[in-house]
């Protein structure tokens, strides 16, 4: 479907303000879009600085081979440098010899196409290569329409590609090479920070007397933080890998204290799988036609005070994550704020043997509503920032 004027305004603008904004980030702090600028000039030196190699000073007949090797390897990570070089030169060499030999054996260039395109199409679909398989067949096409396929020809393809292949790796790996530790610890901070909002979100609209679609959106928001989980996952593997091959990560200073150890994901893994079965059981007993019966008012009058209390224990854990000046301040605020949690919870639990549930119905509904939060202090005892 064609968008209407006014909806194509609206696109170009938002995508604009976007682009202003990761601009502005850029230019006044550290960050990814940082990272991505500093990548995207890396890229382009690495490419001029092979063109001023190959074709103005060494005049080679097909100086493009070193520009176009360069640029794509100044890639995230120097290890993948090093690891898509070898995949480009094998790939290169290949495509080269493979379409020297045909054009050799058919003598005609439509010919010696038809016989070496399939071949390097299904050599670059080798699992093996990764995304650079397209290198294979695109330089036996270089070849064939440039039609330099002599030994000399050959051998000048090659010394080009390898050209471009160091001077890529070597500027990724000289020149402020990048460590990916800021998005791990962006990512850290993510979890707590966006469980602190939903928690004292959910805190407020129960005091206030919740709806069932609000009860459902919490239940949204809770599983949206098992992609945080996923985002930290990968931004770990990332920081692994940054630092193989690396020349500067001992000597560059780490953007903030060591990160916790993967049983910190492993104990919020589980923080997570409560809180979202906590939100579902809210949700399930909220609206005009529950599948559980709500909890009585005299017990849900008791959850805010928890949920505002671990809502606390998170924010103190963000801190502590992303100051490390406030650190042994954020523990100390956060151990108070687990005696504060299981104060709550006890009197929630109190609600349950104390008569506040006089039919199994609400049993289920309140005895659930203890189970989960219970669950859910304990995983947070144990996600405890060290």
């Amino acid at each position: 479907m064609i968008p209407s004027a006014r909806e194509a305004w609206h696109r170009v603008h938002g995508e604009a303000g976007t682009v202003g904004r990761s601009v502005r980030s850029a230019l006044t702090g550290p960050g990814p879009e940082r990272d991505l600028a500093v990548q995207s000039l890396k890229a382009a030196g690495a490419a001029i600085l092979a063109w001023a190699v190959a074709g103005w000073w060494w005049q080679a007949p097909l100086a493009l081979m070193a520009p176009w090797t360069a640029v794509a390897l100044v890639q995230s990570t120097v290890y993948r440098s090093v690891r898509t070089g070898v995949q480009q030169v094998v790939l290169i060499a290949a495509g080269t010899v493979l379409a020297a030999a045909a054009a050799g054996l058919t003598g005609d260039t439509m010919a010696a196409m038809a016989l070496v395109l399939p071949v390097t199409v299904l050599l670059g679909n080798w699992s093996r290569f990764g995304d650079q398989g397209t290198y294979a067949s695109t330089t036996a096409l270089f070849v064939l329409v440039y039609g330099s396929y002599s030994g000399f020809d050959i051998l000048h393809r090659l010394l080009e590609t390898l050209l471009g292949a160091v001077i890529g790796i070597g500027v990724n790996a000289l020149v402020l090479p990048p460590v990916h530790l800021r998005s791990a610890r962006d990512s850290l901070c993510r979890l707590p920070r966006d469980a602190t909002g939903l928690l004292r979100d959910m805190a407020e609209e129960i005091e206030q007397g919740h709806e069932r679609h609000q009860a459902q959106e919490w239940h949204r928001r809770a599983r949206r933080l098992a992609g945080r989980l996923t985002e930290l996952r990968s931004a770990r593997t990332w920081t692994r890998e940054s630092y193989r091959f690396n020349p500067a990560h001992r000597i560059r200073r780490p953007p903030g204290p060591e990160l916790p150890s993967t049983e910190w994901d492993a104990a919020w893994e589980r923080v997570v799988d409560h809180l979202t079965s906590l939100t579902a059981l809210l949700a399930e007993a909220a609206g005009e036609r529950p599948r559980f019966r709500p909890p009585p008012s005299t017990v849900l009058a008791d959850v805010p005070p928890l949920l505002h209390a671990l809502a606390d224990v998170c924010a103190a854990d963000r801190t502590a994550l992303d100051s490390p000046e406030r650190r042994e301040r954020a523990l100390r605020t956060r151990q108070e704020a687990m005696a504060r949690s299981w104060e709550a919870h006890r009197r929630l639990k109190a609600r349950l043997t104390g008569g506040a549930a006089p039919d199994d119905e609400t049993a289920t509904s309140v005895g659930g509503l203890a189970a989960e939060t219970r669950q859910l202090l304990h995983e947070l005892e144990n996600a405890r920032v060290a």
